[in-house]
């Protein structure tokens, strides 16, 4: 047995860690406890070995800095496979390779990679301790950026061995950096084995575990085999000035403002409104005993896109990282200040861009990488719902999704059932831009922004959710929302931001019965004189009207384009979906 192997009071852990220790074969094995010392020992490790860059610790207290590797910069869903006993099982819409071969192609790569590191040992808790869907994870990794991301994303060390106990149920991660070579990375799920094994990278989403591969992937297997759901959305509190709070889910593919709504402050015309966060990312929902869908964050924290974010666009979250946080691929100032396209004042006279280059304003390439991060613990966050700890979760009123879209979708409607309601999280879309595919304005479908993070067949995973109603007595209600429709001259109908906080209230107001609303074709629709237009410079009834408008012709070409995506998932396809499109299809 490797020295260092036994460090837990569990027999299975134990013994897991010391056979991946004998195959991996590194210099030390580093058991995580997760406190606030061994937080320091390691974050002080990574600098000396350059891994991190300690930022202005004035400016930024107990902030660093790290590059990654410039070809490994995102995640990579072309490198990603579900490994299920059957191809058919994983679907059309995720990459798959059986199991045996996969493990043997990851344990070959695997074997000797630790030689010359240190194997560390990250126990982590997703969920509240003691929560009826909390899950316990082990991530063996050589990587210490992980170590410390971990250490902000999840509830890391001790606690996570004291809720296992002597079990065998938690989720077996295993990452080795290897050389970071894109020819040799894989992240493979192995739903049946409880296992995920990412090789080759060293970027958050792709090595954080108990992320998306573990809080969505792996979940949304168990969610669909004990009656629950993992999904992809965020989850806030809004708290009238009668002092109610109403909880809201949300569903948004990526750059459609996910976080940003998360975190939304309210303008003054909502003196006496708040909204509260209890998680921008995922949610694990489930039914409670009085019929409602009740939802927790299993995450601690905040692995947010950079560029753009600003005072403006989030100011929480410019409070959030204000202290204790890691910065990846930004731009890094010679005075220890990190910048980024989009970020408040000025950009500096000179700086080191994402790859460690001199960069000017006069520079063509950007300073911070488009997918540049921060890694923020959530208990930054000034308006962080104190329900975030409660191992029950909190009530699900409403479920929005939304995409980006700049024609054809309204602003907001409402689903006029669940049915109908799954039907349009089905149908989410969103249109490129050209830095994203060269391509402007295609619509890419992404359905309940989960299309990269389903575990399984998309089409099973559309009947989860319609068979989820027989154990829902009360339903959330469901929305849809688009922030970013144009008008002719090219400008966006809705200001956006902070303003968004008039479509949820609108929203909120409905799911409390004080809200009014018209049958429109694909939904409940508010008229002009149900939403608060006061204050808003520019916009009236008539605007309003603008962004609400449905096309019939417009919503003809949709339908056909939703094809697309369901022909791909048809002998799974849940004939509720179909008959849903029909209805459509028939009121136009």
């Amino acid at each position: 047995m490797h020295p260092g192997c036994c460090n837990s009071d569990n027999p299975h852990v134990n013994r897991w860690v010391a056979e991946i220790a004998a195959h991996c074969q590194p210099n030390a094995i580093h058991w995580c406890d997760g406190s606030l010392d061994e937080k320091r020992a390691l974050t002080a490790e990574a600098v000396a070995g350059g891994t991190l860059i300690p930022l202005n610790q004035k400016k930024w207290p107990g902030c660093y800095y790290h590059r990654s590797n410039p070809n490994d910069v995102a995640r990579v869903e072309q490198c990603t496979f579900i490994c299920t006993p059957t191809e058919d099982e994983a679907g059309p819409t995720n990459n798959w390779l059986a199991p045996a071969a996969m493990r043997t192609k990851l344990m070959g790569l695997l074997a000797g990679a630790m030689r010359g590191r240190t194997m560390y040992v990250v126990p982590f808790l997703m969920g509240p301790p003691g929560s009826p869907l909390a899950r316990v994870g082990v991530e063996l990794t050589d990587s210490i950026y992980v170590v410390l991301s971990m250490g902000i994303m999840t509830r890391m060390g001790r606690v996570a061995l004291e809720q296992l106990g002597v079990g065998e149920d938690f989720t077996r991660g295993i990452h080795s950096m290897l050389d970071v070579n894109p020819e040799r990375r894989y992240i493979a799920h192995f739903p049946q084995e409880n296992t995920i094994i990412s090789v080759g990278s060293n970027y958050g989403g792709n090595v954080l575990l108990g992320k998306k591969c573990m809080a969505l992937r792996l979940a949304s297997h168990w969610g669909r085999d004990q009656g629950w759901l993992a999904e992809h959305m965020l989850v806030l509190g809004v708290e009238s000035p009668d002092g109610k709070k109403t909880f809201v889910a949300g569903a948004f593919p990526s750059a459609c403002g996910k976080t940003n709504f998360a975190m939304l402050r309210p303008p003054a015309r909502f003196a006496g409104w708040k909204v509260w966060t209890v998680g921008d990312d995922i949610a694990w929902m489930k039914p409670g005993p009085d019929g409602r869908l009740y939802a927790i964050n299993p995450e601690t924290g905040y692995f947010g896109v950079a560029p753009g974010t600003n005072g403006k666009s989030n100011p929480n979250a410019m409070e959030c990282i204000k202290r204790d946080t890691i910065f990846t691929n930004v731009a890094l100032t010679p005075d220890g200040d990190v910048w980024w396209e989009g970020k408040d004042g000025p950009p500096p006279a000179e700086c080191l861009d994402w790859r460690g280059q001199r960069w000017t304003p006069d520079s063509k390439a950007k300073a911070a990488h488009p997918n540049s991060r921060f890694c923020a613990p959530m208990s930054n966050n000034p308006m962080l719902a104190t329900e975030v700890h409660d191992p029950a979760g909190v009530p699900i009123s409403a479920i929005i999704f939304g995409g980006r879209r700049t024609s054809t979708i309204p602003l907001v409607y409402q689903a006029f059932n669940w049915v109908h309601g799954v039907y349009v999280g089905a149908t989410i879309g969103s249109e490129t831009t050209a830095a994203a595919t060269g391509l402007v304005g295609q619509v890419r479908r992404d359905p309940m922004a989960m299309l990269p993070f389903c575990g399984y067949n998309m089409g099973d995973y559309f009947a989860h959710w319609l068979q989820m109603r027989r154990h829902i007595a009360n339903p959330p209600r469901i929305f849809h929302v688009n922030w970013f429709r144009k008008d002719a001259d090219d400008e966006f109908l809705w200001p956006g931001y902070s303003e968004n906080m008039r479509v949820l209230e609108w929203i909120v107001e409905r799911c409390r019965g004080r809200a009014n609303a018209s049958e429109g074709l694909l939904g409940w629709v508010p008229d002009a004189h149900d939403f608060d237009l006061e204050g808003l410079d520019g916009f009236d009834a008539a605007r309003l009207q603008q962004a609400q408008s449905t096309n019939a012709e417009e919503w003809r070409r949709e339908v056909l384009q939703q094809d697309e995506l369901f022909m791909r998932l048809y002998a799974h396809l849940p004939k509720e979906i179909i008959f849903q499109r029909e209805l459509l299809i028939a009121r136009l």
